[in-house]
């Protein structure tokens, strides 16, 4: 039958016992009643992501997983917003409310979709594993871009607003989405060894002054319905089997009744090998991970829970109450019920990928641009005869503008179909790529020129086995060089297994040149290539990824089926593939090319490819999707070198999700323009700020360092020297900070009072001015810093707000400080609290002391 609530009628329910199919009736009490209904080994079957059915009662399966980072991830169509770290960047945190509100419809409106299909599989639920609120103590950490930065402050009010955004609001009986915190805590790398790492010696300051703040107010302000507890151990314990954490801070001292579950498989790291090996099987593991708060496994690990209690390593009331916390979020949200009843359903289907939420993609792209450097005003540019050079690896790459754990948008503008299209009469372009990310070795890709049935790219055939064998579980199209990867748990395709599974994909090529193809296959897992039915290569990595590259003589105007084959090994499938013509990296070529070019647009910096979560990159400068070294690649460096010593003016489109130590390019080039992962409408938007169409204000969310040299060591979690807040060199470009095509002054700030007591307020006025000759947007922030507190912050934010100026016009910016804003850390009490005392407020336009004025209050 199919899987769903048995509707019994009202004469049914009229005078018998409460029931849990009853809709009326609170869903804690609907939980309490199913709970009594189910055996113990359903009872566990429900505490994993993958939940399985209950048929005998109705209960269709659930999937907890779904992920929505920057828009609705891995489930297929789907708008796709900058990278979290790039919306930051706004500072602007009621746009990101609006964005995910956006986010919560689509996801909404593709889960009725599902459902109506019967079909209930990972990426299609309605619980959203977002946002990661962790710190980006340390630019080295890959999965940095997730974060909204190095600040506590900033990452609060951008988290809080993403949960806001997602949950919305009940609309008097369900929920929209459940949001969840993570990764909860002390967790920012490094990814290669954060499944055995333990965070030791943290000083209780940093854990509740630095790590926590984003968790607490997610938690009691947002009322977020989800916390994940991370890979890492603290103090000795695994994070998700973490009593400190999970029992005393989180439950005891927060008040969060929620669920807590596990990052995915952590629960393995408490006894494998390779893991912390503090438990000595999966039954003590799961018993510890349950007892300690942990109820929802991403993993099968409480399969061994049955032995457990049989065992009496655990009690059956303790996985009952983990049991109806899981069954109460699911009443919450409507899943339980007859779809007709929960208002939810009713958000369209044409929402996803709307025109709506393009425009919203475009308006956030354009808050994120950050202007770093801008001689001589050389930006924006004037059109009218001029010649654009555009280079880099990644003026046309689409999928770097997705950043990770993204959806597949529409249509994506890349950076130079945005240049192409800004372009007025009488311009011209060139376009020379120059060189890859990384290395020497330059492809040509010829991949646009594959189809398939007639159309662009190669089609794509997936069984849920690893012999190709049966029906064909998933079809679907690859449009762009395959960059394939189950790290981080990301599948090939939505509705493939992430293990176990096979996969055929195939094209034909009719070449425009003759010459030598390089087929390149970087592959963990096996399979083989054929050209024209005959195998052309094999390949069979099962120690991690190895590249095999095969070289092809081909005649223009011929046709050649390509078909590529592959099947899953173990660990983390791996497979990235493209094909082209192959050369070394010319630089002379390259720059004698672009010689005719008044301006050289320069689109560098790194990729999702090399940086994130724990990946299978081992490139110089990059480890496991870490970074060794925060200089752009040196083959980057070299051709930026050359351009400006042949005399062009380069202006540097920096695509990163983390710092980049930009200390030659502040020399080689003219201006320089960081535009993260941008999103679907990236390439509008930076175009937008090089001509000038809209005027960037956007602001760093993290501290660009000058080298490593600047850094502590990357597995120290202890703060001395680490961000703004605590560091005492000068930075490359500091936090907050960010150029306008228009200068902004402040005016002496006026202040409700100078003296403020433990339940006051305080209210600031800031008159700031556009002095330049065009409308502008300024992000005012505010510091505060404790006189004599020398253990303490050099300064940390405590509010910010981006206003709009006309030009030659002052506006007077009205900023409060709650009370909470003005608590500081009491080294008495180990807590943060008011804590009388002389303090200095800092007003400005970034956290330079040279850019701020300070004022004096007294707490009493």
């Amino acid at each position: 039958m199919r899987y769903g609530i048995l509707l019994l009628g009202l004469a049914f329910l009229g005078c018998a016992r409460p029931d849990f199919r009853d809709s009326s009736l609170p869903s804690e009490q609907r939980a309490e009643l199913l709970l009594q209904e189910l055996t113990l080994e359903e009872k566990i079957s429900l505490m994993m992501d993958v939940s399985k059915p209950v048929e005998r009662l109705g209960i269709k399966p659930y999937n907890w997983w779904n992920e929505a980072l920057h828009g609705v991830a891995r489930a297929g169509l789907a708008t796709v917003f900058p990278q979290s770290i790039g919306m930051a960047a706004s500072f602007n945190d009621s746009l990101v409310y609006e964005v995910f509100t956006a986010v919560s419809d689509e996801a909404r409106a593709k889960n009725v979709y599902y459902a109506s299909k019967g079909s209930y599989e990972r990426y299609q639920g309605l619980t959203m594993w977002t946002p990661n609120v962790n710190i980006y103590r340390d630019p080295r950490w890959g999965r940095g871009i997730e974060t909204y930065g190095e600040d506590p402050y900033l990452t609060t009010c951008m988290g809080v607003n993403v949960v806001k955004g997602l949950q919305g609001v009940n609309d008097g009986k369900y929920d929209k989405l459940h949001a969840c915190a993570k990764h909860f805590a002390v967790h920012s790398g490094p990814e290669w060894n954060r499944h055995s790492f333990d965070v030791e010696d943290l000083p209780l300051r940093d854990l509740y002054e630095t790590y926590l703040p984003a968790f607490k107010a997610l938690v009691q302000d947002a009322d977020v319905k989800e916390v994940m507890c991370a890979y890492n151990r603290f103090e000795g314990e695994p994070c998700c089997g973490n009593k400190r954490l999970l029992t005393q801070i989180l439950r005891e001292e927060w008040g969060f009744d929620g669920i807590i579950l596990s990052d995915c498989w952590a629960i393995n790291d408490f006894f494998e090998e390779k893991g912390h090996r503090t438990h000595k099987d999966a039954p003590s593991a799961a018993s510890a991970a349950v007892l300690s708060g942990t109820d929802l496994e991403c993993g099968s690990t409480y399969e061994s829970l049955i032995e457990a209690a049989k065992k009496g390593m655990i009690d059956e009331k303790a996985i009952d109450r983990s049991v109806k916390k899981l069954l109460k979020a699911r009443f919450d949200l409507g899943e339980m019920d007859d779809p007709s009843k929960v208002s939810w359903t009713k958000i369209p289907f044409s929402v996803v990928a709307s025109a709506t939420h393009d425009s919203l993609a475009l308006k956030m792209a354009r808050e994120s641009m950050t202007l770093l450097l801008n001689k001589q005003n050389v930006l924006p540019l004037k059109r009218g005869n001029l010649t654009v050079a555009v280079m880099g690896p990644n003026a046309k790459d689409s999928v770097m503008m997705w950043g990770n754990y993204n959806g597949v948008p529409a249509h994506t503008v890349t950076v130079l179909d945005g240049i192409r299209a800004a372009l007025g009469k009488g311009d011209k372009l060139i376009y020379e790529q120059g060189c890859p990310c990384v290395g020497d070795d330059l492809l040509e890709s010829v991949f646009s020129e594959c189809k398939s049935e007639g159309r662009p790219g190669f089609s794509a055939r997936y069984w849920n086995n690893v012999n190709h064998e049966g029906k064909v579980d998933v079809e679907t199209r690859v449009m762009t060089p395959f960059n394939f990867c189950t790290s981080g748990a990301t599948v090939f395709a939505p509705g493939v297994n992430l293990t176990d599974f096979s996969a055929t994909y195939n094209a034909t090529y009719v070449p425009k040149a003759s010459g030598e193809v390089i087929f390149d296959v970087y592959s963990f897992g096996k399979g083989r290539l054929l050209v024209n039915q005959k195998e052309a290569m094999s390949f069979y990595n099962s120690h991690g990824g190895n590249k095999q590259s095969y070289a092809l003589q081909v005649e223009a105007g011929k046709k050649y089926d390509i078909e590529l084959q592959f099947e899953y090994l173990q660990g983390d499938a791996q497979l990235n593939f493209d094909m082209g013509f192959k050369k070394k990296v010319d630089i002379a070529q390259s720059v004698n090319a672009v010689r005719n070019a008044d301006v050289v647009v320069f689109v560098g910096g790194i990729s999702p490819s090399l940086e994130g979560e724990e990946m299978g990159v081992d490139l110089p400068g990059f480890k496991k999707g870490d970074r060794t070294s925060i200089e752009l690649p040196e083959v980057q460096r070299n051709l930026l070198a050359a351009l400006h010593r042949a005399g062009k003016k380069v202006i540097l489109v920096n695509c990163s999700g983390s710092p980049v130590g930009l200390v030659p390019e502040t020399e080689t080039c003219e201006a320089i323009l960081q535009a993260w992962y941008p999103g679907q409408q990236g390439g509008r938007a930076v175009a937008d700020v090089l001509f000038g169409d809209y005027n960037p204000a956007g602001r760093l969310p993290v501290t660009f360092y000058r080298s490593i040299e600047q850094l502590p060591d990357f597995e120290d979690y202890n703060m001395t020297g680490r961000t703004y807040r605590f560091m005492k060199e000068r930075p490359l470009f500091p936090f907050g900070y960010g150029l306008s095509y228009t200068t902004f002054t402040y005016g002496a700030a006026t202040f409700s009072k100078q003296t403020v007591g433990s339940e006051d307020n305080l209210s600031l006025v800031v008159p700031v001015s556009n002095t330049g000759s065009r409308d502008g947007e300024e992000v005012v922030q505010v510091y505060l810093s404790k006189v004599g507190d020398e253990a303490g912050p050099v300064k940390t934010l405590r509010a910010f707000k981006r206003v709009s100026v006309p030009a030659g016009k002052t506006v007077n910016v009205h900023i409060t400080l709650s009370k909470k804003d003005l608590e500081w850390w009491n080294e008495g009490t180990h807590s943060i609290q008011f804590c009388p005392g002389e303090y200095q407020v800092w007003i400005g336009g970034s956290s330079d002391e040279k850019a701020l004025s300070k004022y004096a209050i007294q707490l009493k």
